[in-house]
């Protein structure tokens, strides 16, 4: 049983992500509009591998509104959803870091083919515009120069994504691996 706080942090948490996965999609008509042929269908995202130590989270099932946006299912309903991706979050912290880096986690789907492809077009096509949300609080010229450094981390953090991965593999198949 989960206690009470971490029950309400969680879907706090969720409420707060659902709203700011809906701004992105409101912010691309085209992105609404895929989704909205598919409203009334569920799409459920399993975060396979999660650690042990680390809190659980709460069940990740999104109906899809006829306005072509997510709304989070508090208490899922029984039944297999439309869609269903699988992630391996067995090491969160790279999950979050490799996002943060603009690269997408391999992911298994499972489902409505058509579902399937709208979605995956969303996930190679939607973009946070972090600057335009930011002008509208310190302005414009803020705003891009934030921008522009938050690009640069992201970049420094693939490149040392990619060092880490190449060394990793390097060393995974070495003299006395296997």
């Amino acid at each position: 049983m989960k206690p009470p706080f971490l029950h309400s942090a969680g879907a706090a948490l969720m409420e707060r992500c659902t709203l700011f996965a809906n701004h992105v999609l409101a912010s691309e008509p085209v992105a609404t509009e895929r989704l909205r042929a598919h409203a009334g269908k569920r799409l459920r995202i399993e975060l396979r591998h999660w650690p042990a130590l680390l809190p659980a989270l709460p069940e990740l099932d999104f109906d899809i509104t006829p306005a072509g946006l997510l709304e989070w299912q508090v208490a899922p309903a029984a039944g297999e959803p439309a869609l269903r991706l699988v992630v391996d979050a067995a090491n969160p912290a790279l999950l979050v870091a490799r996002g943060l880096a603009g690269d997408r986690p391999s992911v298994e789907v499972q489902g409505d083919a058509a579902l399937a492809s709208d979605v995956s077009w969303l996930i190679d096509n939607l973009r946070w515009e972090v600057s335009d949300d930011l002008a509208r609080f310190i302005g414009p010229v803020a705003a891009q120069a934030l921008a522009r450094v938050g690009r640069l981390f992201a970049q420094g953090l693939r490149e040392a994504l990619r060092l880490a991965s190449s060394l990793a593999g390097r060393r995974d198949s070495g003299p006395g691996a296997g």
